[in-house]
């Protein structure tokens, strides 16, 4: 099972975190971060990439599309009902094997996209296959693909080309699930004759050649979802031919010999929760620590503390008004730590300043 990683939170003057001039600072940098022109401006999603300690945007026509070499930085931008002023949910995305650096880089270029937005905007941590309800809603499909940066293609020569496969498969939602209950997803597997199923759709891309194997218990929607990533193929591709097949493909000539044997590696099973939990990070007896909370209620929330709130559908942690430096600076890496110790440190994460408490975060009481 992946661990969650380690996010550090330098800060070169402990002394000025939080005041008025340190977040001046901190603005006037983020300010020349030129990625950042207009962003949050208008309602709708931005995304950009880590790449070699750069934010760059991602191609609108690639939002849902993220691959498990990367990480990533989500801007929502909206209005409530009535109202007015711009509200921001802020994520960045880790994906499985997203070095250090770049998701250290990204976890930081949130905190600045943050302040530049002048502290308005809701912070999450995503780790890939594990994403938020709230996350996952802002797409319509969400597309895992093997690689990063470095690997990302647009055109391609055939002959040099590596086979990849893609599994589109519908979810059914559960009864506590409150996603829609037409959410597809579309990840790269692995070339395994164990991963095919005849419950789904798959795309075989063979750089000049793209099959769409569609299995005889598969579903419309998973046929159109699959019609679509092939376009999608093709149209940053060039040249390439596309066709349909239906059922097992393993007896095709043309298909058979790009799958390998072998068994379907079965994802672990998360264990079930065992309700919410609440600690309290404090520096009141003059060190730093972490300890459980015996009332788990909102009414345990002290405003000169830190607290982090362990529920069902992930992690908060809820900022203090009167909070001390230390005590705000680490509330995210302690909980990134807390996480790594159990049994399920994909966890979403969620930074919640006090009088910010949106409804998520009130109902996970």
């Amino acid at each position: 099972m992946q661990k969650a990683k380690k996010y550090e939170w330098a800060d070169s003057n402990l002394a000025l975190f939080g005041s008025d001039t340190e977040k001046k600072v901190k603005k006037d940098s983020a300010l020349t971060e030129t990625a950042w022109a207009g962003a949050g401006q208008d309602v709708g999603l931005q995304i950009w990439r880590i790449n070699k300690f750069q934010v760059e945007h991602w191609d609108k026509e690639q939002y849902g599309d993220f691959y498990n070499g990367d990480s990533y930085i989500v801007l929502n931008t909206y209005k409530n009902e009535g109202e007015d002023e711009l509200q921001y949910d802020v994520h960045f995305w880790i994906g499985k094997y997203s070095t250090q650096d770049e998701y250290g880089t990204a976890a930081y270029k949130t905190v600045e996209l943050d302040t530049l937005l002048d502290d308005k905007p809701i912070q999450h941590r995503e780790v890939q296959s594990h994403e938020s309800k709230m996350f996952k809603e802002y797409f319509d499909s969400i597309t895992l693909l093997k690689g990063g940066a470095d690997t990302g293609f647009r055109r391609v020569l055939p002959e040099s080309y590596v086979p990849r496969l893609f599994h589109i498969q519908k979810h059914i939602k559960g009864p506590k699930q409150k996603w829609n209950n037409r959410r597809i997803t579309c990840t790269q597997i692995g070339l395994k004759k164990a991963n095919y199923t005849d419950n789904d759709v798959f795309i075989l891309d063979l750089g000049d050649h793209i099959f769409q194997i569609n299995g005889d218990s598969c579903s419309h929607d998973e046929k159109f979802k699959a019609s679509q990533e092939v376009s999608k193929i093709k149209g940053a591709r060039g040249k390439a031919r596309n066709e349909t097949v239906e059922g097992c493909p393993f007896d095709d000539p043309r298909i058979g010999p790009h799958f390998k044997d072998g068994e379907k590696k079965e994802k672990p099973a998360a264990s079930e929760f065992g309700g919410n939990k609440l600690f309290v990070i404090s520096d009141n007896d003059g060190s730093l620590d972490m300890d459980p909370v015996e009332e788990v209620s909102k009414d345990s929330l002290n405003s000169d503390n830190v607290y982090v709130l362990d529920s069902e559908n992930g992690v908060y942690v809820w900022i203090g008004s009167g909070a001390s430096i230390d005590e705000r600076k680490n509330g995210m890496s302690y909980a990134c730590n807390y996480l790594a110790k159990t049994e399920y440190p994909w966890k979403p994460i969620t930074v919640i300043a006090q009088g910010k408490e949106n409804a998520a975060f009130n109902g996970a009481w």
